[in-house]
């Protein structure tokens, strides 16, 4: 997935600017929904757990106090090589999703060198499934990593893909997953929805990033929101249910809140001050 040329990384998390060199003003729907911590403690214990036991040293490594330790210090960082292993093919399954969408709207593309990237770290049957998919749904995009904006909530993001399919207009957002035990790809996370929905409350669209032009958002005519999970064994594609959309809003609108409380709260200053004992108290005279 290309970055998008207005998002930056702060302090703050990702935010956007109005024009490309410009200071951010607004935080990015992921940064918002990150707002909910997630706890992976247990996760995290598991993928060291595991990087341990299916190391080849292992058995050489038994009863020797040194090796062990090396074993252990490097299991440590199983969760986050994972993590970072798993952008980096995130990245490339998206870039080529955006690819295959340039090329269908006639415009300049990299479809060629996209999927041989995913070839070349033996990726390439989420290229394969994707493109069953594209042609058994008859995609029909009509705008592909667009930037939207919402100044009276406060936040901004970017959109995988603007399309129709079978005549309904659709925002779509994709995720590359794993394969479960059964084979199939795994599910998606509900969160999504609030990906979903507050990119179709957009206001905004950008026109021109070096520019900084943007034009209303034209997209909101009743859209379906459309989770696609992108794996190595096949394509699943899910629905937002409508009625639970309110709700996911709400609960958006709310972790958008909280991170501007955050912010002030960062940037009021010392939140405690020492405080010391009150004087002596005076001896009054006796009666």
């Amino acid at each position: 997935m290309t970055s998008p040329a207005l998002a930056q990384q702060t302090d703050f998390g990702r935010m956007y600017a109005r024009k490309i060199g410009e200071l951010p003003e607004v935080p990015s729907i992921t940064t918002v929904i990150g707002q909910e911590k997630m706890d992976l403690d247990g996760w995290i214990g598991h993928m060291a757990a595991t990087a341990v036991v299916q190391d080849p040293r292992l058995g050489e490594a038994v009863g020797n106090p040194a090796k062990l330790k090396a074993l252990a210090r490097q299991a440590s960082s199983a969760a986050v090589q994972y993590r970072d292993s798993a952008a980096a093919r995130g990245d490339r399954v998206h870039q080529y999703c955006e690819e295959i969408a340039l090329r269908a709207m006639g415009k300049p593309h990299q479809a060629a060198q996209a999927r041989e990237a995913l070839a070349a770290n033996g990726e390439e049957a989420f290229a394969g499934h994707f493109d069953d998919w594209w042609d058994t749904y008859q995609v029909q995009p009509l705008a592909a990593e667009v930037t939207v904006w919402n100044a009276s909530v406060g936040y901004a993001g970017t959109l995988d893909l603007v399309a129709t399919l079978g005549g309904r207009l659709c925002l779509i957002d994709y995720k590359t997953r794993g394969t479960g035990r059964d084979g199939r790809v795994k599910s998606l996370d509900p969160k999504v929805i609030m990906q979903l929905a507050a990119g179709a409350k957009a206001e905004e669209m950008v026109l021109d990033a070096a520019a900084g032009t943007w034009e209303p958002w034209k997209y909101s005519q009743d859209p379906m929101l459309l989770g696609v999970a992108i794996g190595e064994t096949e394509v699943q594609t899910v629905m937002a249910n409508p009625d639970v959309l309110p709700a996911y809003w709400s609960k958006f609108w709310s972790l958008r809140q909280l991170w501007g409380a955050t912010q002030r709260v960062n940037g009021a200053g010392p939140a405690l001050r020492e405080v010391g004992p009150p004087p002596p108290a005076t001896a009054q005279s006796g009666r």
